[in-house]
């Protein structure tokens, strides 16, 4: 395994513990910053693959700027009271059961229609090149 096969794949573990640490951390301004090592990461992955545009796009904007309104929204926030806000009654646990079913079934039913329409088609000609852009614009923009 050489050096950025190694980088490769540790940026990417790195990257989805990071990830999932935003979504299970308590304290928001934890999450903020699993989020912020998340987007580092990210850029990593991106030099790793040689596109040093994308990566240096990654940090500037979201790593920078989008990192640096989160935080700063979260500091005005008093969370304390907003969380129990939100945590309150029988009422909210039902519609968060209810959310999390509803958001379970567009997934599944999104991966279904997915794998319906990815069987092939018959009406796409047999000559048509998968690698060939000419051919692609011709059947996008020229044919009915």
């Amino acid at each position: 395994m050489t050096a950025d096969a190694f980088l490769f794949w540790f940026l990417a573990i790195v990257t989805v513990i990071s990830g999932l640490s935003v979504v299970l951390m308590v304290n928001p301004i934890f999450s903020a910053l699993s989020l912020a090592m998340t987007m580092v990461c990210v850029a990593g992955v991106f030099v790793t693959l040689q596109s040093y545009f994308l990566a240096g796009v990654q940090l500037i904007v979201y790593a920078g700027a989008v990192m640096v309104l989160f935080v700063m929204v979260l500091m005005l926030f008093d969370l304390k009271h907003e969380l129990q806000a939100f945590t309150r009654g029988r009422a909210t646990g039902a519609i968060k059961i209810a959310g999390v079913g509803i958001l379970a079934g567009l997934i599944v039913g999104a991966i279904t229609m997915g794998l319906t329409l990815a069987q092939p088609n018959e009406n796409v000609s047999a000559t048509f090149a998968a690698d060939s852009t000419r051919s692609l614009a011709e059947m996008l923009f020229l044919k009915n």
